[in-house]
């Protein structure tokens, strides 16, 4: 038994006439019954009643239609499964986001990628710190990671999406909390809260500022994410200098405010240079194509 007798047999078995489906078949009559024939004699079952005047199917003939139906159309849905994986239009992309990216960024590259890949289903690694995300993204454990750049690991390719400028996040009582806008200088005082992995880009932000402000910060305090960091500065534990993206965390007790001289920060997204992943470069292109490279961010909120 194969897969073209099924065929025969389900182009018989819907018509009730080998004449129809001889000629949907593209196939001579007598042949098509010859095969059908086979396939009987094969099951040893009667699969059509047969007289003169009609053909119709026997008990034993409607349930095996039925599961040849199915079969056929399990195989149809994994044929079009498997060229929608190699033309990357199916399949799950595991994306990363670094710190509160997630709230500027998960919603714009969502939307992209299910209107023109709705096939395709996200799974979402927020709150990754950068070092983090270079490590899945090597090891295959991320296809893509929205992350401070720039990166240094060796294939490992990155696209900038937008240059962040830092802010100070102060306890809500801190001495400057009422200033509108102030200079690094301005806390060279104060000791900081910074993020507990060393290898942070915003840590290497922080300190940047810092000396170009003309001071070493002193750091007491380290969290291992953004959530902690900011708790730790709401307990007067420190200040901190964080990419403005985090405003959009209102947690009491602290407050956020520009700095004048504060530097930049990147935020990239990269993915694996050697990644073989149709999936992942079927990504990208829709990304690049709905511009989520070149669109301005959503503008955040002053507390």
């Amino acid at each position: 038994m194969d897969l073209k007798q099924l065929r025969y047999f389900d182009a018989v078995a819907e018509t009730c006439h080998f004449g129809q489906a001889a000629e949907r078949l593209h196939l001579a009559q007598p042949a098509l019954s010859q095969a059908v024939r086979r396939l009987e004699a094969e099951l040893d079952v009667l699969l059509l009643a047969r007289t003169t005047r009609q053909v119709s199917l026997t008990p034993a003939g409607e349930f095996f239609h039925r599961e040849v139906r199915r079969i056929l159309g399990d195989l149809d849905a994994c044929v079009v499964g498997t060229r929608s994986i190699a033309e990357g239009s199916r399949g799950l992309l595991r994306v990363g986001f670094t710190g509160t990216s997630a709230f500027t960024q998960l919603a714009r590259l969502s939307r992209i990628v299910r209107a023109s890949l709705p096939g395709v289903a996200l799974e979402v690694q927020a709150d990754l710190l950068t070092p983090g995300q270079v490590e899945r993204l090597v090891d295959g454990r991320l296809d893509l990671g929205v992350l401070r750049g720039p990166v240094a690991e060796r294939g490992i390719e990155t696209r900038s999406l937008l240059q962040e400028p830092l802010v100070l996040a102060l306890p809500a009582d801190h001495r400057l909390a009422a200033e509108p806008a102030l200079e690094v200088v301005d806390v060279s005082a104060d000791e900081f809260v910074a993020y507990a992995d060393t290898r942070s880009a915003v840590n290497e932000a922080m300190v940047s500022s810092c000396l170009r402000a003309g001071f070493s910060p002193t750091i007491t305090h380290r969290a291992p994410g953004t959530a902690a960091l900011l708790a730790l500065v709401a307990a007067q534990l420190g200040v901190a200098l964080v990419p403005e993206s985090v405003r959009s965390m209102q947690l009491q007790g602290v407050v956020f405010r520009d700095v004048a001289d504060a530097t930049t920060i990147d935020l990239s997204l990269a993915w694996r240079a050697d990644d073989p992943s149709a999936l992942v470069a079927g990504a990208l292109d829709v990304l690049d194509r709905d511009g989520f490279f070149s669109a301005a961010p959503t503008p955040l909120p002053a507390p």
